[in-house]
């Protein structure tokens, strides 16, 4: 970019930089979201609820199959 189009976009440039950190943010819940190590780490939490008597079997089988395709989806082409 020259300079005269960096002086005519420097009023935007309060909103582009907000734009880039709600990017950076949304990339890095989506890293957090799909990461193995912590669907495993939600996945035992899980089953020690379930063999707790937390929560009953079909609340286990749907919250089960939630994580599952979490994982699924990260292993899986986009």
């Amino acid at each position: 970019m020259g300079l005269l189009t960096e002086v005519l976009l420097l009023p935007a440039a309060p909103v582009r930089g907000t734009a880039w950190v709600l990017r950076q943010v949304v990339a890095e819940a989506e890293r957090q979201y799909h990461d193995p190590s912590a669907i495993q780490r939600e996945l035992a939490q899980l089953v020690a609820a379930f063999e707790a008597g937390e929560m009953d079997e079909a609340e286990f089988d749907r919250r089960e199959d939630e994580l599952l395709d979490r994982l699924e989806s990260r292993v899986r082409p986009q």
